[in-house]
């Protein structure tokens, strides 16, 4: 403690239950500021809502494009939520809506657990999924890794011709 007050620091116990407790010389301000800080940062693991928004009459393409999509943001550890918009006179077949929003959630089986489960509200459906642990994710949709065959070029219109016949 003399040591300390020689300073003009404090003497914090940092372990007391340790033989022998375990003390530090410091700042005790500067090591609550701190402390706080850590728990803070511990606390910062809350997750991002994403939103995909479908339409009844998707094609097919854009479908799994947009499945893509919320498989990366589960994979990211973030919660998506899925938005069916209806237009029109889309609002009286709204048994197609649910029908697509069933299909997605059994799409995203394999990636992610269902928060709330699809529900109407308004001119829309609404869903929210949220990621399974790490070692559980299969993806379905993954991008199909791209390769591409070189082609040297031809050095002449004859060597075209010779080579479509």
């Amino acid at each position: 403690m003399r040591r300390a007050k020689s300073y003009g620091l404090d003497l914090i116990e940092i372990s007391p239950n340790a033989l022998p407790p375990v003390c530090r010389i410091a700042d005790f301000g500067k090591y609550k500021y701190e402390l706080t800080k850590h728990e803070k940062e511990k606390k910062q693991h809350h997750m991002k809502i994403k939103e995909i928004k479908f339409r009844v009459k998707i094609g097919a393409h854009d479908y799994e494009t947009k499945l893509r999509h919320a498989e990366e943001f589960l994979e990211k550890g973030n919660k998506v939520k899925i938005n069916l918009q209806f237009r029109g006179r889309e609002i009286a077949h709204q048994d197609l809506g649910l029908t697509m929003m069933e299909k997605i959630k059994s799409d995203l089986q394999g990636m992610s657990l269902v928060d709330l489960p699809p529900k109407l509200l308004g001119r829309s459906i609404n869903m929210t999924l949220s990621p399974l642990p790490a070692q559980k994710r299969k993806r379905r949709f993954a991008k199909p890794e791209q390769s591409f065959e070189e082609i040297e070029a031809a050095d002449s219109i004859e060597e075209l011709e010779e080579i479509d016949s």
